[in-house]
C-alpha cells in the first residue's frame, strides 16, 4: 500500500517574503510527482485591529521590502502604499477572504491570493480594509453578496482559526513554510526563494 503523501503551503495573502516566493512556488507545484497532493494552509500574521501601524513597525516593513529586492531578483512593490493609506497589522481579515472564496469557488483560491498580493503590493491598496477584499473577490468572478455573507460567517472565522492551530501542531510559526505529510508524519521542507528545483530535491530525499 502506497503511503499518503501531502505538500503543504503555510503561507499569509500579506506576507511579503510569500509574494517574493510566488514563483517559484509555482514552479515547485507545477513540478510535483503526481502521487504528492499539495493544499494550502493560512498561517495567520496578524489579528483583526483598527489601530494605525506603529511607525517604528512601518519602518521596519518597508526595510523588509528592500530586503527582499536585494535577495529575490524581481520581486516588485510599490512603496507609494505607505503614502497612500493608513496601514493597519492586521491581515486576518485578508485570510477570512481566500476562505471565503475558496468556500464559494476552491478553484479560485489561488487566484483570490493573487488579487491580494497585486492589490497590496503593486498596486498601493490596502487589503485589510474589507471593501478591498470584496471588490477583489467580485473581480475574479464572485458574487458580492455571497462573499460577504460567507466572509462573515462565523464558520469562516472558526475555519481560520483551525488552520493556525494546524500549523502550529506542525511547528510551524514563519511563513512562508513548507512541510511535507508522510502517512500522518510531518517534515519541514527548507525554501529555497529562487529555486525550485533545490526544494524538491528535499522532497525527494524525504520521500525516498
Amino acid at each position: 500500500m502506497s503511503l499518503k503523501r501531502q505538500l503543504y503551503y503555510i503561507h499569509d495573502p500579506m506576507c511579503s517574503w510569500c509574494w517574493a516566493f510566488r514563483p517559484t512556488l509555482h514552479r515547485l507545484l507545477n513540478n510535483l510527482p503526481s502521487e504528492i497532493s499539495s493544499r494550502y494552509l493560512l498561517g495567520g500574521l496578524a489579528p483583526d485591529s483598527d489601530l494605525p501601524m506603529d511607525v517604528n513597525l512601518r519602518r521596519k516593513i518597508e526595510g523588509t521590502w528592500k530586503t527582499i529586492q536585494s535577495k529575490i531578483p524581481g520581486t516588485d512593490f510599490n512603496y507609494d502604499f505607505w503614502r497612500k493609506n493608513t496601514p493597519r497589522r492586521s491581515t486576518y481579515p485578508a485570510c477570512r477572504s481566500v476562505i471565503a472564496v475558496r468556500e464559494i469557488d476552491s478553484s479560485k483560491e489561488d487566484e483570490m491570493i493573487y488579487a491580494i498580493q497585486q492589490a497590496y503590493y503593486l498596486n498601493a491598496m490596502n487589503p485589510s480594509d474589507y471593501h478591498t477584499l470584496e471588490n477583489l473577490a467580485m473581480n475574479i468572478g464572485i458574487n458580492g453578496s455571497q462573499f460577504s455573507k460567507v466572509f462573515r460567517n462565523d464558520v469562516t472565522a472558526n475555519q481560520l482559526h483551525k488552520e493556525i492551530g494546524q500549523c502550529r501542531t506542525m511547528g510551524v510559526y514563519s511563513f512562508p513554510s513548507l512541510v511535507l505529510e508522510i502517512d500522518g508524519s510531518y517534515w519541514p521542507i527548507p525554501i529555497d526563494y529562487n529555486d525550485a528545483n533545490t526544494i524538491l530535491e528535499s522532497i525527494f530525499d524525504i520521500s525516498s
